[in-house]
């Protein structure tokens, strides 16, 4: 309840503050989020932590597959398989390759 509470103030001195500084300063922060997502640092480094998480997801996969074994539903393994042939190569939701 604590945590709710402190949120809610949190939201409602948010709006109040947002809403004295008017549409000029919300383009102003919008204008520098933009800047700051179209950054090459940043956009390098998204990628690179987008690599080693599909490496870590795969390495976990193949930790998990071997302990598992044969215990895991047939249904459950097709369901599986028919998401990863959907999914396919190309690009990820992030605009990253997958591959």
């Amino acid at each position: 309840m604590r945590y709710r509470l402190t949120f809610i103030i949190g939201a409602a001195i948010g709006y109040v503050l947002g809403a004295r500084a008017g549409r000029e300063r919300y383009e102003q922060l919008r204008k520098g989020a933009q800047q700051f997502a179209q950054n090459p640092a940043v956009r390098n480094t998204a990628e690179a932590a987008a690599v080693n998480g599909r490496a870590f997801a795969r390495k976990a996969f193949d930790t998990v597959s071997d302990k598992v074994g044969d215990r895991i539903p047939e249904s459950v393994s097709e369901r599986v398989r028919s998401l990863r042939e959907q999914r396919g190569g190309g690009e990820d939701d992030w605009g990253t390759s997958s591959s």
